[in-house]
């Protein structure tokens, strides 16, 4: 269950907000279909008719449709540390320096493979900045992350 949470959690996180949906706001035949309409029925409808037919993917990949690809991607959901158990799961792994949750972090981060290693070691040493207190809520933590990788020669570049 824990991977499948933190699998999860990587497919959909990102530390910003915003909401440019996949090929753009106005994307596929469904948002031409339900233009100016709003509400979870006409959401879902718009989607369905887009995955059945495949059109959005196509607008995307054609440039058609209403569909424009330059656009960033972003989640304004939950951050991963703010999710359901994964801050302990993140605080559990940081304080030994290693494990599935800070993999998932690092991922989620954007952290290069080669430098992630080195990010959990420096997480590990600064274990007692980033988490002071036991009820440290994961904007404080993520706050705190990026402070510690800001005076870090090496990790300092990841933070924005």
């Amino acid at each position: 269950m824990k991977k499948l949470i933190i699998g999860a959690a990587i497919l959909g996180s990102s530390m910003s907000a915003g909401a440019v949906a996949p090929g753009g706001p106005g994307c596929g035949w469904g948002n031409l279909l339900f233009e100016g309409s709003s509400g979870l029925p006409a959401h879902l409808l718009a989607t369905i008719v887009n995955g059945t037919s495949g059109n959005a993917t196509f607008g995307m990949t054609s440039g058609t449709n209403g569909c424009d690809t330059s656009g960033t991607l972003t989640y304004s959901g939950q951050s991963l540390l703010a999710m359901n158990g994964v801050l302990e799961e993140v605080a559990q792994d940081m304080a030994v320096g290693h494990g599935e949750a800070l993999t998932a972090l690092t991922v989620a981060m954007e952290i290069e493979p080669a430098d992630r290693a080195h990010f959990n070691t420096t997480m590990h040493d600064h274990f007692g900045q980033i988490f002071p207190r036991e009820d440290v809520s994961a904007a404080e933590v993520m706050q705190r992350i990026n402070t510690v990788m800001a005076g870090d020669a090496r990790l300092s570049r990841y933070v924005s």
